[in-house]
């Protein structure tokens, strides 16, 4: 018995100094803490509990989500920065993740250095809505529109620094347009305020838009992904609308803190890849209007990397400033 407490001490105090991992074999080996960095009930968290359903049937362990919603989703990943590297301590984010150096003054972390990425979830196309008052049918007419009416539009998006932000500014600059950014606290305040019309364009995701689309209330013009939705397969994609070089995917991705052993990170790939590929679960994603993508680790890695410096250049061209 002491000489199997003096190896655990040694192993862990090697990769406390040396950052040699410990082995996984028995993992996990306590309940898993899943930290979601938004409110209940949003598709980032119904993505996180279908996730830990997978966890719980493959792995054997109680999966708890834990919703610290704040500032942007940064309260929450600052607390998986902290966690211990065993596994036990994720997170579940959405783009925003990588989004938010561009806009925040004094990060408390670091988004690539100072997590593990284990894997991409899922992905969520984004719709470009307008309210039915505008006359346009199609990109070009609101093209057209806008640049006849500079200022006068405005596009609402959830919140500052979120993916339909971030859309909205790419659209502005690629098609030369000016229309005024207005963010709201969700997207159900801006889809309220974009059927009023007190803001006249909006990028938002299938889950939250389409049953105002199929209403006739909002009106669906394109859809942000390089291919057509399946969930929408009439809808053009931004480029063939008339805007070639637009292309936004809103994605949620899985986390760990840094230096989270490899075996511990291949098995929750693994336990996703097989889990995500069920019928049910892949119909519960749709629902919500994302697809399923469970990417190697390492293709997560550089994934992250590419979308930080993608948004950061948006940002920049569009003069975000950073609070």
């Amino acid at each position: 018995m002491i000489k199997r407490i003096f190896s655990t001490v040694v192993m862990t105090v090697l990769f406390a100094v040396t950052g040699l991992p410990l082995q996984a074999a028995d993992y996990p080996t306590q309940n898993i803490r899943i930290v979601v960095p938004y409110p209940p009930g949003g598709p980032t968290d119904i993505a996180a509990r279908l996730m830990a359903a997978v966890f719980e049937r493959a792995l054997g362990r109680t999966v708890v989500i834990e919703n610290k919603s704040g500032a942007g989703g940064t309260i929450g990943a600052q607390e998986v920065a902290r966690a211990a590297p065993d596994g036990h301590t994720l997170l579940v984010n959405a783009s925003a993740h990588v989004i938010s150096p561009a806009i925040t003054r004094d990060m408390k972390y670091d988004v690539i250095k100072d997590f593990t990425p284990v894997t991409q979830l899922v992905s969520v196309p984004l719709m470009l809505l307008i309210n039915p008052s505008v006359p346009a049918r199609d990109v070009r007419e609101l093209i057209a529109y806008a640049k006849a009416n500079p200022g006068k539009l405005s596009f609402a998006s959830s919140s500052r620094g979120s993916a339909p932000h971030f859309a909205g500014e790419l659209f502005k600059q690629l098609a030369g347009i000016d229309i005024v950014h207005v963010p709201y606290r969700g997207a159900a305040p801006a889809l309220t305020d974009l059927m009023s019309g007190q803001v006249q364009i909006m990028f938002d995701s299938m889950s939250s838009a389409a049953g105002h689309v199929q209403s006739g209330a909002l009106r669906a013009l394109a859809i942000s992904t390089p291919e057509r939705s399946g969930l929408l397969p009439e809808l053009p994609t931004m480029k063939e609308a008339g805007v070639p070089d637009f292309v936004i995917t809103n994605w949620y991705g899985l986390w760990a803190p840094k230096n989270t052993p490899p075996d511990v990170v291949n098995k929750l790939v693994e336990a996703l890849n097989a889990g995500f590929k069920s019928p049910l679960i892949t119909e519960r994603l749709r629902a919500i209007g994302a697809e399923p993508v469970i990417s190697p680790a390492d293709d997560f890695a550089s994934f992250c990397i590419r979308e930080k410096e993608f948004w950061q250049k948006i940002a920049t061209a569009a003069n975000v400033e950073k609070e």
